[in-house]
């Protein structure tokens, strides 16, 4: 068919347009919920597939099988951007919505490593490679089917639903965790009822292929169908298309590189800074998560709406501006308001280790290596929370607030016993290791905070959708805006809990792995003030 006698686009209807949105943002809400569930489940996962004497050890493992999922992201984006710019919007994310499904039914049903061994880990990192190669077609499908549904004047304000499914899944995650913890005693809970959320994905499954399969193909597609332009090879054209390499840079910098990031370092860190070193109640730092959570969907959805008037650039420099200068104060009032008695015990009885050799191996465990005496005792007050300050001396000693504590000889043989015999002789000079209940007026500091966190991760979130879609060439844009948008969230983002803990880990300072978001916030709001469009907002045809 040639052009002329190609039909015109027609606009969809408001009824349709609802449809598209409901639809595409419920099946974005249960395949990130499929995703999240296992950071949500992170300790108990740990004790099932990645069990180790060692804490630290068995949190990082998580974390780097979390990372995993995240490292094939930009697989799947190459593989499902190449399907949704040569078959259609609509039938891709049917295939990685399907894929998702299945993957995290998997993990609940995968036997403990007690019972396996080897294999057990092995099969859970088998599941996140296909969960990240799902999720790596699934946001690029959402985002560009709304987006191609929406009239231009509109398109911040019915893409931001899609941003905000992101945290919806989040959100369903942890609802659905608090309603298996109030169902299932603790006990059986730990032991097999965590497998329930996991298995429910069967469930989300059903309900989103039924959504979806009612939704008719995008009309921007069935257009460019029909007049025979759609692209030959979208991965190759994604870097051959003129101006887009530059695009390509500072959509995975100066978009992605900032709001994943951040997004992480809110809701991830956030969780895990509370329930670990924070030693609060996991009960009640999932519904603080919760309810900041539900509360900050909105934001991304102002946000989106905000920047049809304004353009996509300013709500995100402005975020990451803030971010740089709000992280740490925030995280800091975190701590102060989850455990005061850790915080106010740790500048009244400062801890001071000296010895030779005084560095953490994290990894000592895994393969085999002798973590020095030194070592060992700084591993174990980075897990209980405790900062401290290392002096260079020829024997191994600690002091509190001055007062030297004994190291007991088994404390260097046994892990237990060095962390029980460590907790017992801080406690004596007024830190608490006890799960914290704070009082009301503490909570809802700790809720303000992570709202205030949630503003910032919408500031850099709620106009993407629109902005990357706006950003490149319709016969391309599957695949151009989700290469670097699974790069940045896959690497930048999914390593972050790794990353961080690592930095956490090897410094013993609880706050030090937030220089990892800062450092790549910092650079990537640089990339952004050169590289993004000024004004209001344009579609690609206007921006080229």
């Amino acid at each position: 068919m040639n052009e002329s006698a190609a039909p015109a686009l027609r606009e969809p209807t408001e009824k349709e347009i609802r449809l598209v949105i409901a639809a595409s943002s419920a099946g974005t809400v249960f395949e990130w919920y499929d995703f999240f569930i296992y950071g949500t489940l992170a300790g108990l996962i740990g004790a099932a597939f990645f069990p180790s004497g060692n804490e630290t050890l068995q949190l990082l493992l998580v974390w780097a099988g979390f990372a995993v999922g995240f490292g094939f992201r930009p697989l799947g984006a190459i593989l499902f951007g190449f399907l949704g710019d040569r078959w259609g919007r609509k039938y891709t994310f049917l295939i990685t919505v399907t894929l998702m499904g299945i993957a995290t039914a998997g993990v609940g049903m995968i036997p403990s490593a007690a019972s396996i061994g080897i294999a057990a880990p092995i099969i859970v990192i088998g599941f996140r490679i296909l969960q990240g190669l799902a999720l790596g077609g699934e946001y690029g499908g959402a985002a560009i089917y709304v987006a191609e549904h929406a009239p231009p004047e509109r398109r911040g304000f019915y893409t931001s639903f899609i941003q905000a499914s992101v945290v919806g899944g989040f959100v369903l995650s942890i609802a659905v965790v608090l309603a298996c913890r109030f169902v299932i005693p603790e006990d059986d809970f730990a032991e097999w009822g965590w497998r329930v959320p996991f298995l429910l994905s069967i469930v989300l499954l059903g309900i989103s292929l039924w959504m979806r399969l009612k939704l008719n193909e995008s009309p921007v597609f069935q257009l460019m169908k029909a007049q025979g332009k759609t692209a030959a090879n979208p991965f190759t054209e994604s870097f051959s298309y003129p101006g887009n390499k530059k695009r390509i840079f500072v959509a995975l910098f100066g978009i992605t590189g900032v709001l994943t990031t951040i997004w992480y370092t809110a809701f991830f860190s956030g969780l895990s800074f509370l329930r670990g070193p924070m030693r609060m109640e996991e009960q009640l730092v999932e519904l603080i998560l919760f309810a900041a959570g539900l509360i900050a969907m909105s934001f991304y959805i102002v946000v989106g709406r905000w920047s049809d008037r304004v353009g996509r650039k300013k709500p995100i420099v402005v975020g990451a501006l803030l971010t740089l200068l709000l992280l740490f104060p925030i995280f800091w009032g975190l701590g102060q308001f989850a455990n005061p008695g850790l915080a106010a015990a740790a500048r009244e009885n400062p801890v001071v280790v000296a010895g030779s050799q005084c560095t953490t191996d994290p990894f000592a465990e895994l393969f085999d290596r002798e973590q020095t005496a030194c070592g060992k005792v700084l591993e174990t007050l980075t897990a209980s929370g405790v900062r401290y300050s290392v002096e260079p001396a020829s024997a191994l000693s600690v002091t509190v607030a001055g007062d030297p504590i004994a190291i007991a000889d088994e404390w260097l043989d046994d892990s237990g016993a060095r962390r029980d015999g460590m907790i017992a002789a801080l406690e004596r000079h007024g830190f608490a290791f006890a799960r914290q209940s704070p009082p009301l007026v503490n909570i809802i500091g700790i809720l303000a905070l992570l709202l205030v966190l949630g503003g910032l991760s919408a500031l850099t979130y709620g106009s993407v959708a629109a902005l990357l879609t706006e950003m490149f060439p319709p016969q391309i844009r599957y695949s151009s805006m989700s290469i670097p948008y699974h790069i940045g969230a896959g690497y930048l983002g999914g390593f972050l809990p790794l990353i961080a803990g690592i930095i956490v880990a090897r410094t013993g300072d609880v706050y030090a792995g937030l220089w990892y978001t800062w450092a790549v916030v910092a650079f990537g709001v640089v990339v952004a003030w050169w590289g993004l469009p000024g004004g209001p907002p344009k579609d690609f045809e206007d921006n080229a």
